[in-house]
């Protein structure tokens, strides 16, 4: 990690780009104003840019520690960054165009991003799957507490990976039976599930991380590590108890 592969520098500097891309969305919204919620407004390049980057950056540097053959790291990582790059892109563009970014099918092109977005999302599912297999079939490298963090992180990544898919399978359906307004709302009980559960690859290791570079002993930043896991799958399931109440 010291020295980054040419494939981190690029997954790096791409997410980074993401995150400014968020934050400049930001002050759009500042300067401009509008509603915050709903399927058109500049909250979504904002938490979009700011989540995709985090997330590259993160799956960038919690790979590092899969014991996982180099060219084909590299390979996912390369597909995995340009498909960020695809949906934060395609969610911009709508935000600009003042039209919904997803389950829009109110014209060709607009049906066209969405089909896009919805692929590309398949295609992130497939991507941080097969991560998260690797994570549990070959214990990963690090620190004390780090390889529990990163199967941890991946299990709970893959609830927002779910999530997300059903959200927008229900979304389609009622698209497609004429039900477009429906659509856009049917997100609002999962959206806390997927928001809680999506960044905990970054959150865990960190926090592993962060506890290596202290004097604790070893059995210490375990037992923290564990229990910070323990606090997240609680957070994850209340999350998923309210989608359920509310659904």
């Amino acid at each position: 990690m010291d020295d980054p592969r040419p494939v981190e520098r690029l997954c790096h500097a791409i997410g980074l780009l993401l995150v400014v891309s968020g934050v400049v969305h930001l002050a759009v919204f500042a300067v401009d104003g509008g509603p915050w919620y709903g399927p058109v407004s500049w909250r979504k390049p904002v938490t979009f840019g700011l989540s995709f980057g985090a997330t590259l950056i993160a799956i960038t540097w919690v790979t590092s520690y899969l014991r996982i053959e180099p060219r084909l790291r590299a390979a996912l990582l390369t597909v995995f960054a340009a498909d960020c790059v695809v949906e934060v892109g395609g969610i911009t563009l709508q935000a600009w165009r003042r039209v919904p970014s997803h389950l829009d099918m109110e014209t060709p092109f607009d049906t066209a991003v969405s089909m896009t977005l919805a692929i590309g999302g398949g295609v992130l599912v497939v991507l941080l799957t097969v991560f998260a297999v690797v994570a549990f079939r070959h214990r990963p490298a690090g620190p004390p507490g780090m390889a529990p963090a990163v199967r941890a992180g991946f299990a709970v990544l893959l609830v927002a990976l779910a999530s997300g898919a059903a959200m927008i399978a229900r979304g389609v359906v009622l698209t497609r039976t004429g039900h477009q307004e429906a659509a856009y709302h049917s997100t609002a009980p999962l959206k806390p599930l997927h928001g809680v559960s999506l960044h905990a690859v970054l959150v865990l290791p960190a926090l592993a991380w962060l506890l290596s570079r202290t004097s604790w002993s070893e059995r210490a930043r375990r037992r923290t590590v564990a229990v910070a896991i323990g606090c997240y799958v609680a957070a994850v399931a209340a999350a998923g108890a309210w989608a359920v109440l509310t659904y």
